[in-house]
């Protein structure tokens, strides 16, 4: 039987290893886009950085609405799935350094600041998601 996790756990959760988190953004004409992101936890919120001109970054500059779902495909089975609103910065060293600390996570400390003088330009900018509800259960399969 699946299980709630508690706050810090699901915390814990998005925080280790390197899954990546699928967001869901609203379009202009109200359907749903999904898209891969690298994300880390900064206190209760949820910090990625993207184009300001791809399709997720139009959508949040648009309509700061999102869902991240980050799940754990071996058995038994966890998720996380939040819902929050999205504040989009296009502040160069905050995207910066923002996108050097997601590069350590993802890529590890010897490539950080490689990918994050290439990720951290002009264009690019640091999405915050603060979480306004979380649904997480662990051991699904049990």
């Amino acid at each position: 039987m699946a299980r709630k996790m508690t706050k810090d756990e699901w915390q814990a959760f998005l925080s280790a290893g390197t899954r990546t988190g699928k967001l869901a953004t609203v379009r202009a004409d109200g359907r749903p886009h999904i898209a891969p992101v690298w994300f880390l936890l900064d206190g209760d919120d949820v910090v990625f950085a993207t184009g300001a001109d791809t399709v997720k970054g139009k959508n949040l500059i648009r309509d700061g609405r999102v869902a991240l779902c980050v799940d754990d495909d071996r058995p038994p089975f966890d998720f996380v799935v939040i819902e929050g609103r999205a504040q989009v910065s296009d502040d160069l060293p905050e995207v910066r350094a923002w996108a050097t600390r997601l590069a350590a996570r993802y890529m590890g400390d010897e490539l950080a600041e490689q990918y994050g003088a290439r990720n951290g330009v002009p264009g690019e900018v640091l999405v915050r998601v603060r979480v306004d509800k979380a649904v997480a259960l662990a051991e699904v399969a049990n």
